[in-house]
Protein backbone atom coordinates (compact mmCIF):
# COMPACT_ATOMS: atom_id res chain seq x y z
CA UNK A 1 0.00 0.00 0.00
CA UNK A 2 1.09 3.23 -0.97
CA UNK A 3 0.07 7.08 0.55
CA UNK A 4 -2.04 9.64 -1.32
CA UNK A 5 -0.66 12.45 -2.02
CA UNK A 6 -2.36 15.34 0.38
CA UNK A 7 -2.19 18.84 0.76
CA UNK A 8 -3.76 20.53 3.23
CA UNK A 9 -5.50 23.91 4.83
CA UNK A 10 -6.91 25.39 7.71
CA UNK A 11 -9.76 28.02 8.21
CA UNK A 12 -11.65 29.40 11.14
CA UNK A 13 -13.78 26.33 11.39
CA UNK A 14 -12.62 23.64 9.80
CA UNK A 15 -9.43 21.69 8.33
CA UNK A 16 -9.42 20.67 4.65
CA UNK A 17 -7.44 17.81 3.48
CA UNK A 18 -7.79 17.40 -0.10
CA UNK A 19 -6.43 13.26 -0.96
CA UNK A 20 -4.98 13.23 -4.97
CA UNK A 21 -6.40 10.45 -6.12
CA UNK A 22 -7.58 10.48 -9.57
CA UNK A 23 -10.61 7.65 -10.65
CA UNK A 24 -11.01 6.56 -6.97
CA UNK A 25 -12.78 3.52 -5.95
CA UNK A 26 -14.22 2.02 -2.55
CA UNK A 27 -13.01 4.97 -0.81
CA UNK A 28 -12.94 4.73 2.44
CA UNK A 29 -12.55 7.92 5.20
CA UNK A 30 -12.50 7.33 9.21
CA UNK A 31 -12.84 10.13 10.85
CA UNK A 32 -12.07 10.28 14.76
CA UNK A 33 -11.81 12.54 17.33
CA UNK A 34 -8.36 12.89 16.91
CA UNK A 35 -7.48 10.72 14.10
CA UNK A 36 -8.18 10.61 10.52
CA UNK A 37 -8.02 7.22 8.32
CA UNK A 38 -8.30 7.52 4.36
CA UNK A 39 -8.02 4.41 1.99
CA UNK A 40 -8.84 3.69 -1.48
CA UNK A 41 -8.12 2.20 -5.12
CA UNK A 42 -7.19 4.54 -7.14
CA UNK A 43 -5.38 4.87 -10.96
CA UNK A 44 -5.62 2.95 -13.95
CA UNK A 45 -3.72 0.36 -12.22
CA UNK A 46 -5.88 0.47 -9.33
CA UNK A 47 -3.00 0.91 -6.75
CA UNK A 48 -4.13 1.03 -2.53
CA UNK A 49 -3.71 3.61 -1.10
CA UNK A 50 -3.66 3.93 2.78
CA UNK A 51 -3.08 7.18 5.11
CA UNK A 52 -3.31 7.22 8.96
CA UNK A 53 -2.75 10.56 10.30
CA UNK A 54 -2.72 11.68 13.98
CA UNK A 55 -3.98 15.17 13.97
CA UNK A 56 -2.82 18.38 15.43
CA UNK A 57 -6.16 19.24 17.39
CA UNK A 58 -10.04 17.43 18.10
CA UNK A 59 -12.31 17.45 16.01
CA UNK A 60 -16.00 16.80 15.66
CA UNK A 61 -16.56 13.59 13.74
CA UNK A 62 -20.06 13.80 13.19
CA UNK A 63 -19.67 17.07 11.48
CA UNK A 64 -16.79 16.12 9.21
CA UNK A 65 -17.82 15.34 6.03
CA UNK A 66 -15.90 14.11 2.84
CA UNK A 67 -16.50 14.39 -0.95
CA UNK A 68 -14.88 12.30 -3.94
CA UNK A 69 -14.43 13.41 -7.46
CA UNK A 70 -12.88 12.11 -10.45
CA UNK A 71 -9.53 13.92 -9.40
CA UNK A 72 -9.51 13.72 -5.68
CA UNK A 73 -10.84 13.58 -2.05
CA UNK A 74 -11.63 16.34 0.08
CA UNK A 75 -12.29 15.82 3.52
CA UNK A 76 -13.67 18.96 5.33
CA UNK A 77 -12.73 18.02 9.46
CA UNK A 78 -15.36 20.22 11.49
CA UNK A 79 -12.71 21.42 14.49
CA UNK A 80 -13.83 20.83 17.94
CA UNK A 81 -12.28 24.32 18.86
CA UNK A 82 -13.40 26.61 16.15
CA UNK A 83 -11.01 29.86 15.82
CA UNK A 84 -7.96 28.28 16.97
CA UNK A 85 -5.01 28.14 14.33
CA UNK A 86 -3.95 24.55 13.06
CA UNK A 87 -0.23 25.48 12.52
CA UNK A 88 0.32 21.99 11.13
CA UNK A 89 -1.73 18.92 10.85
CA UNK A 90 -0.20 16.37 12.01
CA UNK A 91 0.27 16.16 16.12
CA UNK A 92 3.83 14.84 15.81
CA UNK A 93 6.13 17.53 14.32
CA UNK A 94 7.75 15.08 11.76
CA UNK A 95 7.75 15.86 8.45
CA UNK A 96 5.30 13.48 6.03
CA UNK A 97 6.30 13.49 2.43
CA UNK A 98 2.87 12.65 1.39
CA UNK A 99 1.60 15.90 2.41
CA UNK A 100 2.32 19.23 1.71
CA UNK A 101 0.41 22.68 2.67
CA UNK A 102 -2.21 23.45 0.02
CA UNK A 103 -0.93 27.12 -0.34
CA UNK A 104 -3.37 28.28 -3.18
CA UNK A 105 -6.23 27.94 -0.30
CA UNK A 106 -4.00 29.03 2.59
CA UNK A 107 -5.38 32.24 4.54
CA UNK A 108 -4.71 33.93 7.56
CA UNK A 109 -7.88 34.35 8.85
CA UNK A 110 -7.00 35.42 11.92
CA UNK A 111 -7.13 39.26 11.09
CA UNK A 112 -9.98 38.82 8.66
CA UNK A 113 -12.67 41.62 8.83
CA UNK A 114 -16.52 40.55 9.62
CA UNK A 115 -17.44 41.12 6.18
CA UNK A 116 -14.83 38.24 4.77
CA UNK A 117 -15.99 35.95 7.98
CA UNK A 118 -19.74 36.00 6.75
CA UNK A 119 -18.33 35.10 2.82
CA UNK A 120 -16.84 32.18 4.79
CA UNK A 121 -19.44 31.37 6.82
CA UNK A 122 -21.83 31.00 3.59
CA UNK A 123 -18.81 28.60 2.09
CA UNK A 124 -18.52 26.58 5.40
CA UNK A 125 -22.40 25.90 5.61
CA UNK A 126 -22.05 24.72 2.01
CA UNK A 127 -19.20 22.49 2.85
CA UNK A 128 -21.75 21.05 5.83
CA UNK A 129 -24.25 20.65 3.04
CA UNK A 130 -22.30 18.75 0.92
CA UNK A 131 -23.36 15.22 0.24
CA UNK A 132 -21.89 11.82 -1.11
CA UNK A 133 -20.02 11.34 -3.90
CA UNK A 134 -23.10 10.98 -6.58
CA UNK A 135 -24.84 14.34 -6.17
CA UNK A 136 -22.26 16.22 -8.03
CA UNK A 137 -24.71 18.59 -10.23
CA UNK A 138 -25.39 18.25 -13.58
CA UNK A 139 -24.37 21.13 -15.84
CA UNK A 140 -26.16 22.09 -18.82
CA UNK A 141 -24.90 21.65 -22.40
CA UNK A 142 -22.40 20.03 -21.20
CA UNK A 143 -22.55 17.07 -23.70
CA UNK A 144 -24.05 19.19 -26.34
CA UNK A 145 -20.85 19.05 -29.19
CA UNK A 146 -22.83 20.83 -32.23
CA UNK A 147 -24.54 24.13 -29.58
CA UNK A 148 -24.86 26.73 -31.89
CA UNK A 149 -22.77 29.90 -30.08
CA UNK A 150 -23.38 33.97 -30.59
CA UNK A 151 -19.88 34.39 -31.54
CA UNK A 152 -19.30 30.82 -33.70
CA UNK A 153 -19.64 33.06 -36.90
CA UNK A 154 -17.19 32.75 -39.48
CA UNK A 155 -14.02 34.47 -39.03
CA UNK A 156 -13.04 36.64 -42.19
CA UNK A 157 -9.70 36.11 -43.76
CA UNK A 158 -6.72 37.43 -43.23
CA UNK A 159 -5.30 39.62 -46.08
Amino acid sequence: MHPATAKWYDRRDYVFIEFCVEDSKEVKVNFEKSKLSFSCFGGVDSISHQNEIELFDGIDPNESKHKRTDRSVLCCLRKAESGKPWPRLSKDKAKMNWLSVDFNNWKDWEDDSDEELSSFDRFSEMMNNMGGEDDLPEVDGADEEDSADSDDEKMPDLE
